[in-house]
């Protein structure tokens, strides 16, 4: 197999990376772009902690073949943030203490921002339907619930 280059934006920067046509983006990410917020969780699209947004929509890198983001923008939970500002969805997770051991956080959060995209007032049931990907072993999900229900109420207000 011979890599080829694929040409991206990522977190709002044109990329440039050599890529072999069975790299995942996922690895792409943590280990050629050094941006570890991304995490490797099971490797079969099972827990949602590789979550990132491509064009706008949530996909698990885990399961994503780099070459297939060629032309596409990639944001990571590095760059939810902008301009030194948390996004509502980080703050709001700050604010109501949804960070237990914090491996699963960034996939949540990727998740729950893709939500309040689609979905600008969802009611409870909606995140936790939306979130029945997104593995956590540490809590209840109670917070992770809260603090997306009041990103949507900040987000609206």
């Amino acid at each position: 197999m011979k890599p080829q280059v694929i040409r991206f934006t990522l977190n709002g920067e044109q990329r440039e990376v050599s890529v072999y046509p069975n790299d995942l983006l996922l690895n792409v990410i943590r280990d050629r772009e050094h941006l570890t917020g991304t995490k490797y969780g099971c490797g079969i699209g099972e827990c949602g902690t590789c979550t990132v947004h491509i064009d706008g929509q949530p996909m698990l890198s885990c399961l994503v073949l780099a070459v297939s983001v060629e032309g596409r923008e990639v944001v990571t939970i590095e760059g939810l943030a902008r301009n030194g500002e948390l996004d509502p969805i980080q703050e709001a997770f700050l604010d109501h203490s949804a960070v237990q051991c914090g491996y699963c956080t960034p996939g949540m959060i990727m998740m729950g921002r893709a939500l309040l995209n689609e979905n600008p007032r969802p009611t409870e049931l909606e995140v936790r339907e939306f979130l029945r990907g997104c593995l956590c072993r540490c809590t209840g999900y109670v917070s992770i619930v809260r603090a997306m229900l009041a990103a949507a109420e900040k987000e609206t207000v």
